[in-house]
């Protein structure tokens, strides 16, 4: 999988995209939809490099472009991504390998992109693809049993979470970009020894450490997509925050699953980082001897080899307070992907075994990330053992779970030795007050 692209020496004519801790270098080249703040411009797709975004609906009219690279720009420059994920892996390599000429700092065609240049400052984002449906995996062993440990300490994970991918379908509606702000839901929650519901804004609202696949080529209805082709469906991966009121999740949770406490808002970073970009860092996939292996459609030789990612995460939380005192945010957690218990490839298999179509576009949630070690849970349920042990932060406040004002900052980079570094940008978003009942 690795070719010319990810060659860690090569630089390019924009001098921002050279600096070592540069989220987008020439490695990188992710793609989103954005227009210049504060205007009226239409959408488009666009791809960052350094501290820029490069208009593909400009770089392709520039003509630089040819054949399957030049197909792939045009669609890369579109209001949504849709059509270019449908293209596939052909289209989007040539791309990518079209861009990386054409911006390195030796033998590129800055004249020609120099003017399609917009810096990230000056910009504005939206989900980059029209968003059919949003799937939510759950499928972090250590979350699983840290989250089963506080809510239900007398009982096991349930027996299937080892046995395949579980996930829900969430809200495709509430989906929003960072830097959003949204309202703390309303709904129903049981109050520990209560004998009946109450009605109210969410009082234990919790943020989850995610990240969001995009689908590339959908499959036909009725037709699973195998685990050897699952790879050729997925077209890249953001950051993702899907927020949950824990108190009116775990009210509704039985028999259904979620409902009110999962689909208010969910929160994606604007840059989709491709598989491609991503695999210098891809790695064996394990289970444990002891513990129940793959079923023979979840199982496959390459997916053993390097279905696991080693993608960094942090999550940052900073207040109104410390906003106002400019204390700054204190670090919650930290974890890597590589420790999930189920790959991607792996999801997207299982969600079509039973003949679900995915379509070009359509979103599939990691469900929350955490690791097996001190401080690398993903989710405040787990870090604060459901409220009581509130964490202290930096400037001294404490927090059990979120409160009004507070704005959580997921961040995620991939690095090795001998590797660039890649980034993911940042997926922020901030809690307002409920509306009034």
């Amino acid at each position: 999988m690795l070719n010319e692209t990810h060659a860690p020496d090569l630089t390019s004519w924009v001098p921002s995209a050279n600096r070592p801790d540069c989220d987008f270098p020439l490695q990188n080249l992710p793609h989103g939809v954005f227009r210049r703040r504060g205007t009226r411009e239409a959408f488009r797709g666009g791809v960052a490099i350094g501290d820029q975004v490069l208009d593909m609906a400009m770089a392709h009219a520039t003509g630089i472009f040819e054949g399957e690279a030049a197909r792939a720009a045009h669609h890369a420059g579109a209001p949504a991504l849709n059509d270019l994920m449908a293209l596939g892996t052909t289209s989007w390599r040539a791309l990518r390998l079209a861009l990386s000429r054409a911006l390195r700092e030796d033998g590129g065609d800055a004249k020609a992109l120099r003017p399609c240049l917009v810096p990230q400052t000056d910009v504005e984002h939206t989900v980059p693809s029209r968003i059919g449906d949003y799937t939510d995996f759950y499928t972090s062993i250590d979350h699983a049993r840290n989250v089963m440990r506080i809510v239900r300490p007398d009982e096991p994970i349930s027996a299937n979470f080892q046995w395949m991918p579980i996930a829900y379908h969430g809200r495709a509606s509430s989906i929003g970009v960072s830097g959003q702000s949204y309202r703390r839901p309303m709904g129903q929650a049981m109050p520990p020894g209560a004998t009946a519901p109450v009605h109210g804004p969410c009082a234990r609202l919790d943020y989850e450490l995610e990240l969001g696949i995009f689908v590339g080529p959908g499959n036909r209805q009725g037709e699973p997509v195998a685990l050897a082709d699952a790879e050729r469906h997925l077209f890249g991966v953001c950051l993702l925050n899907d927020w949950s009121a824990r108190d009116i999740q775990f009210w509704e949770l039985v028999p259904l699953g979620p409902f009110l406490g999962k689909n208010f808002c969910t929160t994606i970073s604007p840059w989709i980082v491709t598989m491609e970009a991503l695999a210098p860092f891809r790695h064996a996939w394990n289970r444990a001897a002891d513990e129940p292996q793959p079923l023979a459609y979840l199982e496959s030789a390459d997916n053993r080899a390097q279905g696991a990612i080693d993608i960094r995460l942090e999550a940052w939380l900073d207040t109104g307070k410390s906003r106002a005192g400019h204390a700054g945010p204190t670090r919650l957690s930290h974890t890597s992907f590589r420790h999930q218990y189920w790959t991607p490839a792996q999801m997207l298999t299982h969600h079509t075994m039973g003949g679900c179509n995915l379509q070009s576009g359509d979103l599939l949630g990691s469900g929350t990330i955490s690791g097996p070690g001190p401080g690398e849970a993903g989710a405040m349920i787990e870090l604060t053992l459901a409220g009581r042990k509130p964490l202290v932060l930096a400037n001294g406040e404490e927090r059990g779970f979120l409160q009004d004002g507070d704005a959580v900052t997921l961040r995620g980079w991939c690095e090795a030795p001998g590797r660039a570094r890649i980034g993911f940008g940042e997926c922020r978003g901030t809690v307002l007050p409920a509306l009034a009942r």
